[in-house]
């Protein structure tokens, strides 16, 4: 380590950073500040949630947010869509540059998918404006979130597709087929009066 930090000026830096970021002498360093200080999640809450998820193991265990971390410790991390495997090389409690962190473990990880494996985000290119609604249904199309309804009707909240003119198919449900079927009704009345009435006169 000392001819590596010798050679390089950056890497000396980097790793006098990181044992400037270290604790005091005899205090320990919990396993959800430390990952967040080598930059494995964003946020430290958000590794206390991984913890508490059981997503974070240290030598095969899973372990609480509290746990003390010591040299020489494996720490297996589910981050987003892959695994971080690390070995504890340096305790440290303060988020520090991604230069400096690299020199706080030994990564084991296996390498990243590949991007073609992963879903398209349904990109835009920029100055195209808000997505209307049709390039909204096509991108959670392509995300596998919904698709396209029977007969080409867009699947609403209750699943059956929806037209254009509610009521216009459906036998006369709605204000027209009413009023229509109404005015038959009423004519058949005056008309059977009439004959009754006409009936009835010599």
């Amino acid at each position: 380590m000392a001819s590596e930090s010798a050679e390089d000026p950056k890497v000396a830096a980097a790793v006098a950073a990181a044992e400037a970021a270290g604790p005091p002498s005899g205090e320990s360093v919990r396993i959800d500040s430390w990952i967040w200080s080598v930059r494995l999640v964003k946020t430290r809450s958000l590794g206390a949630a991984a913890c508490k998820g059981g997503h974070v193991r240290v030598n095969g265990e899973r372990v609480k947010p509290s746990h003390s971390l010591r040299v020489g410790d494996e720490v297996r991390l589910r981050a987003e869509t892959r695994e971080r495997i690390v070995v504890v090389k340096r305790l440290i409690r303060k988020r520090v540059g991604a230069p400096v962190a690299v020199q706080c473990y030994i990564d084991n990880s296996p390498p990243p998918p590949p991007r073609e494996a992963v879903a398209p985000a349904g990109i835009r290119d920029r100055g195209t404006g808000r997505p209307t609604k049709r390039d909204r249904r096509e991108m959670e199309r392509l995300r596998g979130l919904g698709g396209p309804a029977p007969f080409g009707g867009h699947t609403g909240p209750g699943g059956t597709g929806s037209s254009d003119a509610p009521g216009a198919a459906s036998g006369g449900t709605g204000r027209r087929g009413g009023s229509a079927a109404g005015r038959e009704t009423a004519g058949g009345r005056r008309g059977r009066g009439r004959g009754a009435g006409g009936a009835g006169r010599p």
